[in-house]
């Protein structure tokens, strides 16, 4: 336990501890007990998530690598990970007086440079990134609903059709989905709506697309637009930078595309669970 060893930043508090307890799957009955608490076990989680660190360098006085892999794994098989994330989102959107289930949404994408391992691998022409996208949903406040690792090459709109099907039986009452210009495309818009229900609206930047003029000589250089924040865009993009702060999340790490997925479900139920721990202001 935490108790004998020195504490680590990312250790879960009590009250993170109390929320999660009723979240993991308890000791099965019978055979040999359980070498090691199930906090601990989260605790380690943490720990690689935040760290980034290889499974083989856990330090020594979390449980050994073996074992937590063990757990990641087989939770990440049962399911665990999502539920939690679940639980934790309806829990939050309760206490802010909302429905469990949001009927808006944003939707966006980022590619992401992979390691040298196999797995999933594409290359992106747009961002000259070699490597992985990662395509999100997330509700008005930034919290992820549905998650889709795909190679980098797969363009937005394809990876926003597995979101949306997806997110078709868990979000019953999702009907408007915010995105940007990448998203644009008369077949793909009446897809959505047909196919899921769900109305795209392509949030337009305030100034244009702006990116280059030419001024002739003499004559004074055009005014050249500030920085502004996008309506409705800058949410899901704060969530990516939410999602940043894992430094395992800083590259793609993972060979296979539910490990991905499911790092992210996790990341985003830690910062969840401690969001929801805060004392009240």
């Amino acid at each position: 336990m935490c108790g004998l060893r020195t504490r680590y930043s990312t250790d879960l508090s009590d009250l993170e501890w109390g929320i999660l307890r009723p979240l993991v799957p308890a000791v099965r009955p019978g055979g040999r007990p359980a070498k090691h608490a199930r906090r601990e076990i989260l605790n380690a989680l943490a720990y690689w998530l935040r760290a980034g660190c290889a499974w083989r360098l856990l330090p020594h006085d979390l449980p050994a690598w073996q074992t937590v892999y063990h757990y990641w794994r087989r939770w990440q098989q049962e399911g665990v990970w999502e539920r939690m994330l679940t639980a934790l989102r309806e829990r939050e959107r309760a206490q802010l007086g909302r429905d469990p289930t949001p009927s808006a949404a944003i939707v966006d994408s980022q590619s992401v440079r992979a390691s040298e391992r196999g797995g999933l691998h594409g290359y992106d022409g747009g961002k000259k990134v070699s490597g992985v996208k990662r395509h999100l949903l997330v509700d008005t406040r930034g919290t992820v609903l549905v998650t889709c690792v795909s190679p980098a090459s797969v363009g937005d709109r394809d990876g926003a059709a597995v979101l949306f099907s997806r997110a078709a039986d868990a979000f019953p009452r999702l009907r408007h989905v915010w995105a940007d210009q990448g998203y644009r495309g008369a077949e793909f818009h009446t897809w959505a709506r047909e196919a899921t229900g769900i109305t795209v609206e392509v949030v337009q930047r305030r100034d244009g697309g702006f990116r280059s003029t030419w001024a002739r000589v003499g004559e004074p250089p055009p005014a050249v637009p500030t920085f502004a924040v996008v309506p409705r865009r800058w949410v899901v993009e704060r969530t990516f930078a939410w999602l940043g702060r894992c430094r395992r999340l800083s590259k793609d790490y993972e060979y296979l595309r539910v490990c991905s997925e499911n790092a992210i479900y996790l990341t985003m139920a830690m910062l969840l669970v401690r969001r929801l721990a805060r004392p009240a202001r």
